[in-house]
């Protein structure tokens, strides 16, 4: 969910690598993970293109179907047919560039979450590279809004880099695009964080069953 979503629904071969299947449902009219993944080979089986209204039907696939990681790409807009993905999400990912434009837009993203229920984090895209070690002022008072709206901020971000543009051309992840390099860090990173939420999380719904 979010502004820019494109980099958290590209391929990553490290989930095929550790035999875990995982599929992508592209909820967003407007198909742009679908479309930058359309050259691959196995799109049609890697990508489902769907609604809002067929949410459940997806829960289902991911619990009676073998697949392991579903990622649901849906509109930016809360009012636009996020609310069903929300509710069977085990993490809701809020992706947000660091300016306050985009922060005000993700802020009613994380009211959503929050009034629904569902565990959530803003993860920060396209986020400038820090100086000396310090991030810049924008950065950093876009990271405190967004920690006061009651959502965990990813520790990780993924900064600007021309090495997560080019693979798209090619419907490829990072990972297979530039392997070892400084993108496919950030993504591997980024899966482990959200590994370790999600399995967190199920760890808390087994004690309290």
């Amino acid at each position: 969910m979010g502004q820019e979503r494109r980099r958290c629904g590209e391929p990553d071969h490290r989930l095929a690598s550790v035999g875990r299947a995982h599929h992508l449902a592209d909820a967003d009219p407007a198909r742009c993970a679908s479309d930058s993944l359309r050259k691959r080979s196995d799109h049609s089986s890697l990508v489902v293109e769907t609604s809002a209204a067929k949410r459940d039907a997806l829960a289902y696939v991911r619990g009676k179907g073998g697949c392991d990681v579903l990622i649901i790409d849906t509109p930016g807009d809360p009012d636009n047919g996020m609310i069903e993905p929300v509710k069977v999400a085990d993490l809701c990912i809020a992706v947000s560039r660091p300016t306050y434009l985009d922060v005000a837009a993700t802020l009613r993203t994380v009211e959503l979450v929050r009034r629904l229920g569902r565990q959530g984090v803003v993860l920060f895209n396209q986020r400038p590279p820090r100086r000396n070690g310090v991030e810049s002022a924008v950065v950093s008072g876009a990271m405190d809004i967004l920690r006061r709206g009651g959502l965990e901020v990813c520790p990780l971000a993924l900064q600007t880099q021309a090495a997560y543009q080019r693979p798209i051309a090619q419907g490829q992840g990072v990972g297979e695009y530039e392997p070892g390099g400084k993108a496919d860090a950030e993504i591997a990173g980024l899966q482990a964080y959200v590994q370790a939420r999600t399995e967190s999380e199920d760890r808390e719904r087994a004690a309290n069953d």
